[in-house]
């Protein structure tokens, strides 16, 4: 079946070793006919970016990797005029440095932007091999994969980790070109907000929060913590009409549309019956 990496997002805590180990590895080392050396700057074949939701004082940072999805159905072979490009039998998707002849095609129909990179200096196309080289060499896991100290990345035979990808998604599974890299924890949306009672200046504990989506009808349902606090994640984005009912107090309705992105509703003032 092929090899694949899970990466799970929750357990990143944004250190770069990922990234780092990866420009150790293929920086001024020539792995032909694997590929050529990265340059020291400007390429990054696995990439860690901030993911920052909301607004002060409710905000979620979360860390997302970038990287070539190794996709079974993948648009680059089928673009590159010069059969540059093919796939492993574990699955890996190889840019032949030796037969690229710098068209960038690739690039082009890739759905997954900032993956493949071009170099000026070599006039190839470059990106993540999963460290094709030391695999074949024995090793059991790219460098970023031995590198994680938090057990974010998995890699391994995908018929051995199948528990674990079936807690994943791909990314932009609409595309259907089947990819190689499965995420646990990408983030959603989320509504949040504080509610208080402005005459006794305090925050009120236990306030149950309705949301429902107005596209699909949908809800989901909490309640305020010991700060007066919630917080409502993994939502569609998409437009909610937020209730708001507690004991002693007049209900109160709000509207919410994360259709671009999360939601702090701030401070919500109830008013007693």
């Amino acid at each position: 079946m092929g090899k694949v990496l899970i990466i799970d997002i929750t357990k990143c805590n944004g250190c770069h070793n990922c990234q780092i180990a990866c420009k150790d590895e293929h920086c001024g080392n020539d792995w032909s006919p694997i590929a050529k050396p990265q340059p020291l700057s400007g390429q990054f074949w696995m990439r860690v970016v901030d993911v920052v939701r909301g607004s002060v004082p409710k905000v979620k940072v979360a860390y997302n990797h970038i990287i070539c999805q190794h996709c079974d159905d993948a648009p680059c072979i089928k673009a590159c005029p010069n059969k540059a490009i093919y796939k492993r039998p574990d699955g890996i998707v190889i840019i032949d440095p030796l037969k690229c002849k710098g068209a960038g095609e690739c690039i082009k129909e890739c759905p997954y932007e900032g993956v493949i990179f071009f170099n000026k200096e070599l006039n190839i196309s470059q990106k993540c091999t999963f460290c094709a080289h030391l695999l074949d060499k024995g090793w059991q896991e790219p460098r970023c994969v031995d590198a994680c100290p938090t057990g974010a990345l998995t890699f391994g035979e995908e018929e051995e980790l199948l528990d674990l990808i079936s807690k994943a998604e791909v990314l932009k599974p609409e595309m259907g070109v089947k990819p190689r890299v499965y995420y646990i924890g990408i983030p959603k949306r989320f509504i949040g907000g504080t509610i208080y009672d402005p005459e006794l200046d305090e925050v009120v504990i236990g306030v149950e929060v309705n949301l429902q989506n107005e596209d699909d009808g949908t809800s989901i349902s909490c309640k305020t913590d010991d700060f007066g606090d919630f917080w409502v994640d993994g939502l569609s984005p998409g437009k909610y009409l937020v209730t708001i009912k507690n004991n002693g107090y007049i209900n109160k309705e709000l509207k919410a549309d994360i259709t671009e992105k999360d939601i702090n509703l701030g401070d919500i003032a109830l008013g007693k019956k």
